[in-house]
């Protein structure tokens, strides 16, 4: 995603940046408890009083990431099998009712290392809320009947996207940014998988990392840290935990790149995608990278940076812009930019060229690395008061890293300097292997004579 700031936006984050900078942590230690239960399960409660609502909250570390070979997607189809029945709400469509009844609204999602479960409703309803999802959570019966419904649900969903012009060109990247485990990459999955799943690979899933020291429990909102412990214990508290899944079964390293690749795809679009990836930091690995690569990515994507005066001001692209994705099992780094078929090839040379200079002194200003910084503390307190959006982002942080990364996140990335920052584009940048993709429209690749070797890194004059 590309961020532009007014002068005015960076203005007002610098005047509040330094009081926050120093209180973040003081403040979430303030509204922010947390406990483990005796089978690993964690509990995380923030208060925030503002309306009469709460969101209750389920993350487990699953997500496409733990997909081996034959279960390609099954990670967002147990996602839509949660709400199905269960041992204390057996017949079809009996959760939604409960559901209907408690006020509340629910949802979930599935992404390469979690999947959250959630559902906002009124105050006095958290206690029946956490009732219905640990039965959720605990005893699904992965009916039949329900898995055939669900299953074109999600057939559907994947006719949606492969009908989408991006689809293909974004499954091919990735293919190629993650050789040989594109599978564990892959959120939406494989059809034929998907035509196939039994409720015997379900189970499977369930028993594996469906477990209490594989789980958390994120409530937020107008509600009491104790109250939530106390029903959380009667809830949870004697759900058996398992073997650790990534310990017993560990997710196979990402293989890195060994040299420069480009594909080309061809659909009916106006303008020309171009994207430029690499494998980037793992947040368990190198965490300090992934802090200088959030602030590096915000500040390269201000408007009066360098790097949007020489590539957007100029007229090469419509807009460009970096983005880092922070994950444990290799965060890709992305440029992702639009033009047109006729400015095409040099804005190719052009971004080329920026990005061999990302690490030259005076490239990334000390106050633009300021200014970055400071928007960001700003940003992320005003975060805090948004309730359910909050336990999403908590939820993230505690399966991608764990609960520590957040608490932490302002303190540390307020550190980073411009050195910091260029040592991050020498390490996963600059000259280091990538991937490079065009999409373009059919006729518009035959008039340029566009060939992989056009996408190629090439000599900088």
């Amino acid at each position: 995603m590309v961020g532009r700031w007014t002068r005015r936006a960076t203005a007002v984050a610098l005047l509040l940046a330094p009081a926050l900078l120093a209180a973040q942590r003081a403040e979430l230690e303030k509204v922010l408890q947390t406990k483990t239960l005796a089978n690993g399960m964690e509990i995380i409660v923030l208060e925030n009083h503002g309306v009469p609502l709460a969101t209750v909250e389920i993350n487990v570390r699953n997500g496409s990431f733990t997909q081996s070979k034959g279960f390609e997607g099954l990670a967002h189809m147990y996602e839509h099998m949660f709400f199905k029945a269960n041992d204390k709400l057996p017949r079809p469509d009996e959760f939604v009712s409960r559901a209907s009844e408690l006020g509340a609204v629910f949802n979930a999602t599935t992404q390469e290392e979690r999947v959250n479960y959630y559902m906002t409703l009124p105050r006095d309803s958290v206690g029946g809320a956490i009732e219905l999802m640990a039965a959720a959570l605990r005893t699904p019966k992965f009916l039949r009947e329900e898995l055939e419904s669900e299953r074109q649900v999600v057939l559907g969903e994947y006719d949606r996207n492969e009908s989408s012009p991006g689809f293909a060109f974004q499954n091919d990247l990735h293919k190629l940014l993650y050789p040989g485990q594109f599978g564990r990459k892959n959120i939406i999955g494989e059809r034929s998988v998907l035509q196939t799943v039994t409720p015997e690979q379900l189970r499977a899933i369930q028993k594996k990392y469906y477990i209490p020291n594989n789980s958390v429990l994120i409530v937020t909102g107008d509600v009491k840290p104790a109250e939530i412990f106390t029903l959380a214990e009667a809830a949870f508290g004697d759900w058996k935990p398992g073997p650790d899944p990534f310990k017993t079964d560990p997710i196979p390293p990402i293989p890195a790149l060994t040299g420069n690749d480009a594909i080309i795809t061809e659909e009916s679009v106006n303008a020309v995608t171009v994207y430029v990836m690499w494998q980037g930091p793992s947040v368990r690995k190198d965490r300090a990278a992934t802090f200088a690569a959030d602030v590096f990515s915000d500040a390269i994507n201000q408007s009066v940076s360098t790097f949007q005066k020489r590539l957007v001001d100029t007229g090469l692209f419509s807009a460009v812009g970096f983005n880092y994705y922070t994950l444990d099992q290799v965060g890709p780094i992305s440029v992702q930019g639009q033009t047109t078929p006729d400015k095409l090839k040099a804005a190719l040379a052009a971004l080329d060229k920026e990005l061999t200079q990302l690490a030259d002194p005076g490239y990334l200003t000390n106050d633009a690395v300021e200014s970055t910084k400071a928007e960001r503390a700003v940003s992320t307190a005003f975060g805090m008061d948004r309730a359910s959006d909050f336990a999403h982002t908590l939820g993230f942080w505690w399966s991608v890293a764990d609960l520590e990364y957040y608490m932490g996140y302002i303190d540390t990335m307020a550190k980073m300097t411009a050195q910091d920052l260029q040592a991050y584009a020498k390490k996963y940048i600059i000259g280091k292997p990538r991937i490079t993709g065009v999409l373009i429209h059919p006729e518009a690749r035959k008039a340029l004579g566009l060939t992989k070797a056009d996408l190629l890194p090439r000599a900088v004059q």
